[in-house]
């Protein structure tokens, strides 16, 4: 396999270098299992979770948060 250096890859046009990602995430999407979870991520969410549970009126929908942030 070649290996290609940041000037290699900034010498191919923006679309080409986009679906080069594209293809290298769907790679990895393939195999979600071999991607490795950090435990602080775990953390986190069951700690969200908890808050959720706790309170679920909290917080907005996602279409009221996207309006706030878009505008």
């Amino acid at each position: 396999m070649k290996t290609l250096s940041a000037s290699d890859l900034a010498a191919i046009p923006i679309d080409q270098r986009i679906r080069l990602v594209e293809d290298l995430w769907d790679s990895i999407a393939e195999f979600p299992e071999a991607v490795e979870i950090p435990a602080w991520h775990k953390t986190e969410l069951e700690r969200r979770l908890r808050e959720y549970d706790a309170n679920p009126n909290e917080g907005s929908p996602w279409s009221e948060v996207k309006q706030r942030i878009i505008g």
